[in-house]
């Protein structure tokens, strides 16, 4: 099983039946609030009737289109919705299959931009300690988590990390963005100086950094990043699989912090996590700068089998539309205070050394304990499906929260009184 205790849940599992908007079922039957929005994914809700009839309409009609060398209208359809979505200039798509995917055709889109410019000798990599950018080669490369990385030899060559954001001692119990780490983007600037800039073709980092446990941008940050890297032609990417399509109440995270990124990725709330669906968007200047030579010749050598699948478009349609009809993008704007507030109120409690929240997500870190790290943590997420009727996201000893967000007000006060029960339990 995929980032699974395998052991410990064969001997404990929990299975999942069937899921309808805010809640999750067991086979036996009970009803689970559903604090994670599964995996950062179903931000829409769960099994939505407008979801669920436009994918059994796209069964019927066209299963499967083949990408290569052709297509099908509801591609262009979605390309174009999220294109309208974007911030500035974002305005050419490629599709794949999900983050992971759309981190490594990012990183490949932005070697591949410098080579047909004529600066083949860009090739190094910038990530991020503490990022999260799937389970590619190319991902966990510039990702800086090192379970992640540390069973898989030497992974990509020309790859360096920029320093975390975090600091609990500057930053602790913070609502949003924190006041202290703007400067932290200044250490680009020292990466350039080892390796030169025209070895440099890009940055990747999540606006807010999710997997790790929720760690949101100092004020300033990404607008001194995309600084640093205009200044020495780099291309920035924000990593969106989890920040876009209303986590932080807006389309995507670059709208709320006013910073344009060269790429974006997405994935998760594309399609509410129904259908398996993730992407790139791209800045004009990118897209262009493939479009020369002869016109029978492909410009792009990169593509997967289910890119743009007909049934994953269908529910990206779908759930933009969602999305716009309900206002969900607003209405987690508004939710933001009462989920920060919600959260707070765990403040005090055994064993929480800080949480965290930005938009409708929060991190609680637990104290782990000095003979087992990570063992305080997967309790609390094994007691809260057992014991309390919740999902909650075990990070370590992070406790990850990301509900639909069509949790309502009362919702997220159960939420948290549940979590506050289960802290206890674990003390």
């Amino acid at each position: 099983m995929p980032f699974t205790a395998n052991r410990a849940f064969k001997a404990r599992p929990r299975m999942i039946a069937r899921a309808k908007d805010m809640f999750y079922f067991t086979p036996e039957g009970r009803k689970l609030i559903d604090g994670s929005a599964g995996l950062w994914c179903t931000n829409a809700g769960h099994n939505r009737d407008p979801i669920v009839a436009a994918i059994q309409a796209q069964a019927a009609e066209v299963d499967f289109a083949p990408p290569f060398q052709f297509a099908h209208p509801k591609a262009f359809e979605l390309a174009a919705r999220v294109a309208s979505l974007a911030p500035g200039d974002l305005d050419h798509v490629f599709f794949c299959n999900s983050g992971s995917e759309a981190v490594d055709t990012a990183l490949k889109i932005a070697l591949a931009y410098h080579n047909v410019r004529g600066n083949a000798s860009r090739v190094r990599l910038i990530g991020r300690e503490r990022g999260y950018h799937g389970v590619g080669f190319g991902g966990i490369s510039v990702g800086g988590i090192v379970s992640n990385r540390k069973q898989f030899g030497s992974l990509l060559a020309g790859v360096d990390h920029l320093p975390s954001t975090y600091n609990r001692e500057k930053q602790a119990f913070t609502i949003g963005e924190p006041e202290w780490g703007a400067h932290l983007a200044d250490d680009l600037d020292r990466i350039v100086a080892l390796h030169d800039a025209s070895t440099i073709a890009a940055v990747i980092v999540e606006p807010v950094a999710g997997s790790t446990g929720v760690l949101a941008p100092p004020k300033g940050y990404l607008e001194r990043l995309r600084a640093i890297c205009d200044k020495h032609g780099i291309l920035l990417i924000f990593d969106e699989v989890i920040t876009g399509y209303g986590r932080l109440g807006c389309a995507f995270a670059a709208e709320r912090y006013g910073v344009l990124p060269d790429m974006i990725t997405f994935a998760k709330g594309i399609t509410s996590g129904s259908v398996p669906m993730g992407g790139v968007v791209v800045r004009k200047g990118i897209y262009d700068a493939f479009m020369k030579g002869p016109e029978h010749v492909i410009e792009l050598f990169h593509g997967y089998t289910y890119s743009a699948h007909p049934l994953a478009c269908a529910a990206g349609l779908a759930t933009l539309d969602l999305y716009r009809a309900e206002g969900l993008f607003e209405r987690a704007r508004k939710l933001e205070k009462p989920w920060g507030d919600g959260a707070m109120r765990l403040k005090g409690l055994p064993n929480v050394l800080d949480i965290r929240t930005v938009g409708i997500t929060a991190g609680i870190d637990l104290a782990s304990r000095p003979d087992a790290v990570g063992k305080r943590g997967y309790e609390a997420m094994e007691r809260a499906f057992h014991e309390h009727d919740l999902m909650v996201r075990g990070v370590g000893d992070t406790l990850a929260l990301s509900p639909p967000l069509i949790v309502t007000e009362d919702q997220i006060g159960e939420i948290f009184d549940k979590v506050a029960a289960i802290i206890k339990a674990v003390a």
